[in-house]
């Protein structure tokens, strides 16, 4: 284990229910390795190996933040909307919350246009240059660029084709990961235990459905990263 590395407290990871997999009638066979128990239907996560696995994500995570390494981190569920957007913005990375672009990795160029255009608009806003126009027409530039921020502000800092994505959620991921898999982007995934572990280069098996356990694991990896960066 890296000197570095982050230890969770076990009791902490059990009230929040880190623990707790899916029904055993969605159970992924693959994610045998990281369950402990099934219990009343429920498969129960071995959480030594969620430590363990959370080390190796820590520290392949600190090597590639290292030099001029490029992370997206993709929080498409509910529960992790505010952690991932705060882990990213703490290590300067860029974001997609709540909602997919489809086309942000495999249509780069596009979706890196529109972002340009976002800056642009909001340059012009900002200048006085809008102030040419009907306050109508301003109140359509003011709420095109509103929805544009949403869509597009967290990728401000994806300058290129990430080195790696981080999902909150494996299952809930589809399509940023197999995006990342199409242009050989390595994936990082919180992975409950529906999911197939073997769609992600690196897993933190957890229970990717309560906010609690994702806020743990997100701290977590925030003071191991940000060590890095000190």
């Amino acid at each position: 284990m890296s000197e570095q590395a982050i230890q969770l407290n076990y009791e902490d990871m059990l009230r929040a229910g880190m623990h707790f997999g899916r029904k055993k009638t969605v159970f992924n066979p693959k994610m045998k390795k990281y369950v402990f128990t099934v219990k009343e239907g429920i498969c129960i996560i071995d959480l030594l190996k969620t430590q363990s696995e959370l080390n190796a994500v820590t520290e392949y995570l600190r090597n590639a933040l290292s030099g001029t390494g490029l992370v997206l981190f993709v929080g498409l569920t509910k529960q992790s909307v505010d952690s991932f957007k705060g882990l990213a913005e703490a290590l300067g990375m860029p974001y997609i919350i709540d909602r997919w672009i489809g086309g942000t990795l495999t249509n780069f160029k596009i979706i890196s246009a529109r972002v340009k255009r976002l800056e642009q608009m909001e340059k012009d806003r900002d200048s006085g240059a809008l102030d040419k126009y009907t306050k109508k027409e301003r109140l359509m530039f003011d709420r095109e660029i509103a929805k544009m921020e949403r869509h597009f502000g967290g990728l401000r800092k994806l300058s290129r084709i990430p080195d790696v994505v981080v999902v909150s959620s494996l299952k809930e991921s589809a399509l940023p990961v197999h995006e990342a898999q199409k242009v050989g982007v390595k994936v990082v995934a919180i992975t409950n235990t529906d999911a197939n572990p073997e769609d992600a280069d690196y897993v933190i098996p957890a229970n990717d459905r309560s906010k609690k356990a994702i806020d743990l694991i997100v701290d977590a990896l925030k003071v191991g990263l940000m060590k890095n960066s000190l």
